[in-house]
């Protein structure tokens, strides 16, 4: 089941590429389909802790999944990702 755009997601994995690791959360702002006829990503806006807009990535869809009440969010800084 495709998630709805506009929604918090939390991504269940590392993607190295993008310098986003597994337990991030950010919002889902579109879908795109792979060049290659790959899996199809999803348009992320990663958010620093005080709510500022600081990047877009891009993700497999499968690398994304809906915020639980039973999750508890954390803090790490920018400088763990690069």
């Amino acid at each position: 089941m495709k998630i709805d755009l506009y929604q918090r997601v939390m991504v269940n994995r590392d993607v190295p590429e993008e310098h986003i690791k597994k337990g991030d959360v950010a919002w889902l702002i579109d879908y795109v389909p792979h060049p290659e006829g790959g899996e199809e990503g999803a348009v992320l806006e990663i958010f620093n802790i005080l709510g500022e807009s600081m990047t877009t990535a891009i993700v497999p869809i499968s690398a994304v999944e809906l915020l639980r009440a039973d999750q508890i969010p954390s803090v790490r800084t920018l400088a763990e990702t690069r």
